[in-house]
């Protein structure tokens, strides 16, 4: 028989639990799921630590803003 995830929470009382505020999206972006080869990401992933952080994904969305305003 499979042991249930939840057992450790079984002492918890969550009948006066609240859902957290939903997080409205950035108007103007839509999510999305894409296949990219993993050298792409890679790329993107160290000019982000290059960078000292920040999103390799904004990074992947300046490069395609850039190529169809050329």
């Amino acid at each position: 028989m499979k042991k249930i995830v939840a057992e450790p929470y079984r002492d918890i009382d969550f009948s006066r639990a609240k859902r957290g505020a939903v997080i409205k999206p950035e108007p103007g972006k839509t999510k999305i799921s894409i296949r990219l080869d993993n050298a792409i990401l890679d790329y993107f992933r160290s000019l982000a630590d290059e960078a000292g952080g920040g999103s390799y994904q904004t990074l992947i969305n300046n490069a395609l803003s850039a190529y169809i305003q050329q």
